[in-house]
């Protein structure tokens, strides 16, 4: 049973790289166009949008939020996935209504290159943190941090994923995450099935944690109901999935990725509150769930979490390529330079799993709280037309995003305890309120200065 996961890991990652076309032009590589020209259809954009959000990370934060705070910390996580819902209504206002190709083109054109500037760092830092997150639950899955088998495991899915995506760049991944995806899916149905069939779901076992405000499941809810609204602007993943096909195709990939994804969230979810709920002192989740289900259901739980992982890191790569060096212009927008891109972030994340932080929810939560400083650009400039916000809103937002977002690491590790003794998720929604209300605040505050200034100028004009 041991060699089942590694032959089975080899066999996906194999197909992967011999189903994946050499691109031959920047529409290929960058674009996602197939060789003849051809943008994706439904299907595959949906379940690539899908199967890039489902990745390793999150499966394991599902689990883990559902052991820990039940069925509230699997929906409060499952809620951020409602983010296909805002980021599809940011794509077509931004693309359709006002013409943008790009994020970075809307900035710049509202707030110069400051406007690029700070939105670049916080998705280069994003999609490093994405690497990082996916390789690291490989190498648990395959062994104890340092051991041989876990460097073996993450150097070696590391290689495969960045070779086929060197090769291919966008449509390739559209094209692995399609067949990834699938298999994703028959292995999450399969292992459900044998979850139910074994009677370990029930209604005791799904509510064993009782709903209370205070409690950090809730509060967790009430978390990403904040950071929605402007967490996929900053996720380029998701982000570039919206200027590929047309707008109705576009809308309907958006609006089906939400409810397939949050299906998918809750399942895999309800295996670590099943855990949560018949853990022992001091028992940890894996070592419940092979108690409890045994070594076929355990073999298909990894195998989800491996093939989640190579279906993400190949589509962040991508991503990488396309911030750098058409987005950006950082490079000139070459093949060869989008590959030497995709290889710079694949070492950038290797070396972050061999010296960084492993508490996995803590990249999610400081990414989510430093993209915030994008939730008054989008209630502002994005929807409410407001063409005249001044600079200083914009970079006092992002100042005070990244300041919260830092805290709330120091406090999370405990490096820092200004905020007292609550529970980290308490902290997390008060530097979240405060950093929304802030932000708004000031671009209100810009708003009102620009109007009254246009005014005076008009007043001035007629005399």
């Amino acid at each position: 049973m041991d060699l089942i996961l590694p032959i089975l890991v080899a066999a996906v990652a194999l197909i992967s790289v011999f189903m994946t076309p050499k691109a031959s032009s920047g529409a290929t590589f960058f674009q996602g166009l197939s060789p003849s020209g051809r943008v994706p259809g439904l299907l595959t954009l949906t379940l690539s949008q899908v199967t890039t959000w489902i990745f390793a990370r999150s499966l394991m934060n599902a689990a883990i939020l559902g052991f820990y705070y039940g069925l509230w910390g699997t929906l409060a996580y499952a809620f951020y996935y409602l983010s296909f819902l805002t980021g599809g209504l940011i794509i077509d206002d931004l693309r359709f209504r006002k013409g943008y190709s790009s994020i970075q083109a809307f900035l710049r054109d509202r707030f110069g290159e400051w406007g690029t500037r700070c939105y670049n760092l916080v998705v280069g830092v994003r999609l490093t943190s994405e690497v990082f997150a996916n390789l690291l639950v490989i190498g648990i899955l395959f062994g104890a941090a340092g051991s041989g088998s876990y460097t073996m495991a993450v150097v070696g899915l590391a290689a495969v994923t960045l070779l086929y995506s060197m090769l291919g760049g966008l449509h390739a991944s559209l094209r692995t995450d399609l067949f990834q995806m699938l298999i994703f899916v028959f292995v999450l149905a399969f292992l459900m099935i044998l979850t139910v069939t074994g009677g370990h779901i029930t209604f005791e076992n799904i509510l064993f944690k009782p709903f209370q405000i205070e409690q950090p499941g809730p509060v967790l809810m009430l978390v990403a109901l904040l950071q929605i609204w402007s967490y996929p602007m900053h996720d380029p993943v998701m982000m570039d999935r919206g200027f590929l096909a047309d707008r109705q195709t576009t809308r309907r990939s958006f609006l089906h990725a939400a409810w397939v994804s949050m299906i998918c969230i809750l399942l895999f979810g309800s295996l670590g509150i099943l855990a949560g709920a018949q853990a022992n002192a001091g028992e940890a989740m894996n070592a419940v769930l092979m108690r409890i289900l045994g070594d076929l259901p355990m073999l298909l739980f990894n195998a989800a979490l491996v093939i989640s992982a190579m279906s993400t890191l190949d589509s962040t790569l991508s991503s990488s390529a396309k911030l750098m060096v058409v987005d950006m212009r950082f490079l000139r927008p070459t093949l060869m330079n989008g590959r030497m891109v995709m290889a710079l972030f694949m070492i950038l994340g290797l070396l972050l799993v061999f010296t960084g932080n492993k508490d996995l929810f803590s990249a999610v939560a400081v990414s989510g709280t430093a993209s915030m400083y994008l939730a008054p650009v989008i209630f502002f400039s994005l929807w409410g037309d407001r063409v005249r916000i001044p600079l200083w809103s914009y970079l006092g937002s992002f100042i005070l995003a990244m300041f919260g977002a830092a805290l709330y690491f120091t406090e999370s590790t405990g490096y820092t305890l200004w905020l007292g003794e609550w529970h980290k998720y308490t902290k997390l929604l008060f530097i979240s309120l405060t950093v929304m209300t802030g932000g708004c605040l000031m671009f209100w505050i810009g708003n009102r200065q620009a109007s009254s200034l246009r005014t005076v100028t008009a007043n001035a004009a007629e005399y």
